[in-house]
C-alpha cells in the first residue's frame, strides 16, 4: 500500500480548518502549515507552525517539495503568493471533499479545493488554485479562472464564465451564459444576468453595480 500524500497548508485560519478537514477525510495526512498569525487556529501553541513570509521564492524549496494548497481566504492574499510560489507551482495540489459531486468529464487543475456537497458538472473547467466552496454548484460548461472563489451555497448555470481573482458570494446566482470578468465581487443573494466588465461589484436581484 502507497504511503498517503503529505500535504502543507498555506494558511493556519479558519479557511485552513475547512481544506484540513477535507484532506484527512480524502485520505490526506497533514505535512505541516504556515501563518504569520500566531493565534491561528492551527498555528496556536504549534511551535513546528512557520510563517508565510518565510517563503521566499522557492529557490531554496522552503515546502520541502511537498504538495501544497493555499488554505487561506482573502483572494489578495492568495494572489500575492501565487505570484510568489509560481517556482512550486508543479507540486500544488487540488483536495476536493469526498462528499463534493465531481464530473469525470471536468477538468479540475492545481491547487483547487472543492468543498463538501460540492458539485461540478460536465466539461465544466476549474482553474488553478479555484475555490468551490461548500454547497456550491458549477453547471456543465462553465471556466472557474483561476484564484477565483465560488462561496458557499452559490450556482453558475450552464456555460457561464468567472474570471480570474473573481469572489462570487455566498448564495449568488449567475444565469447560464454570462460572463463575470477579472476582479469582481458579486454580492451575497445576488442573481447576475448580465455579463460583468472587469473590476465591478455588483449586488442585488437582479445585480447592478453599487
Amino acid at each position: 500500500m502507497s504511503e498517503p500524500v503529505k500535504l502543507t497548508l498555506v494558511g493556519g485560519g479558519g479557511h485552513a480548518l475547512v481544506v484540513a478537514d477535507a484532506a484527512l477525510r480524502a485520505g490526506l495526512t497533514l505535512h505541516g502549515f504556515y501563518d504569520d498569525d500566531a493565534d491561528a487556529p492551527l498555528a496556536h501553541g504549534n511551535p513546528s507552525c512557520k510563517r508565510i513570509g518565510d517563503l521566499t521564492g522557492l529557490e531554496a524549496r522552503e515546502l520541502d517539495g511537498s504538495p501544497w494548497i493555499l488554505a487561506l481566504g482573502d483572494l489578495g492574499t492568495r494572489r500575492w503568493l501565487i505570484d510568489r510560489l509560481y517556482k512550486a507551482e508543479d507540486d500544488a495540489a487540488m483536495v476536493i471533499h469526498p462528499d463534493a459531486t465531481i464530473s469525470d468529464a471536468s477538468v479540475i487543475a492545481g491547487g483547487v479545493w472543492v468543498g463538501p456537497r460540492a458539485v461540478v458538472n460536465a466539461r465544466a473547467r476549474i482553474l488553478d488554485h479555484a475555490i468551490v466552496n461548500s454547497g456550491a454548484i458549477v453547471e456543465h460548461d462553465c471556466l472557474v479562472s483561476e484564484n477565483a472563489h465560488i462561496a458557499p451555497g452559490a450556482a453558475l448555470g450552464g456555460n457561464v464564465s468567472v474570471g480570474n481573482d473573481t469572489l462570487v458570494g455566498l448564495g449568488a446566482r449567475v444565469l447560464p451564459g454570462v460572463k463575470i470578468g477579472n476582479g469582481c465581487t458579486i454580492g451575497a443573494g445576488a442573481v447576475v444576468t448580465r455579463d460583468v466588465p472587469d473590476q465591478e461589484s455588483v449586488v442585488g436581484v437582479p445585480a447592478s453595480a453599487r
